[in-house]
């Protein structure tokens, strides 16, 4: 089971098929990709997306969150954890990777801290592991501010798809 998450904004809960048009609108963004998958997503490969978030629950116990705004139920974003199985250096195994991804008409309002910090909480409690990563573009400035608020600290020059990246880690408290 999914658990749901709330926090003073946002409710986290399981993704559901509805949630496929909006995370489609935010993955064809061509600002949305660029620090992630490299390129516009398609609806299929967002549809896929949108089942792998689901499917991590039952192999791996962790995955990704759908975020809604409290107030009206506005979609915010994906968050969570994963085991991706790619090929990233350095490589951490099955450890949780923590990511985010929001459409621009959210960004740089606070959601993506909130959202997360909500995530770390309950990873804290419910996972044995003894720390998370996250994974990120070298220019995206957002995101590398977004991890120091989240206590990833160690940045280690990396590659993620054969590009530039920092991989931070975060010990569990």
């Amino acid at each position: 089971m999914i658990p749901r998450l709330e926090t003073q904004r946002l409710v986290l809960r399981a993704p559901r098929a509805e949630d496929h048009a909006n995370s489609t609108a935010m993955w064809a963004d061509p600002g949305v990709a660029r620090h992630t998958v490299g390129q516009p997503s398609t609806p299929a490969e967002s549809w896929v997306r949108l089942l792998r978030n689901a499917g991590l629950w039952t192999l791996m116990g962790f995955g990704y969150w759908v975020a809604e705004r409290r107030a009206d139920g506005a979609f915010i974003g994906e968050f969570g954890l994963a085991a991706f199985r790619r090929p990233l250096e350095p490589d951490h195994g099955d450890a949780p990777e923590a990511g985010w991804v929001m459409p621009p008409a959210h960004q740089g309002q606070g959601f993506a801290t909130e959202a997360m910090q909500a995530v770390l909480r309950w990873a804290d409690d419910a996972l044995p592991a003894p720390f998370t990563f996250c994974v990120i573009a070298p220019d995206n400035a957002a995101s590398i501010r977004i991890a120091d608020r989240l206590g990833y600290g160690a940045r280690v020059p990396g590659t993620a798809r054969g590009l530039p990246a920092l991989v931070f880690t975060r010990p569990r408290p």
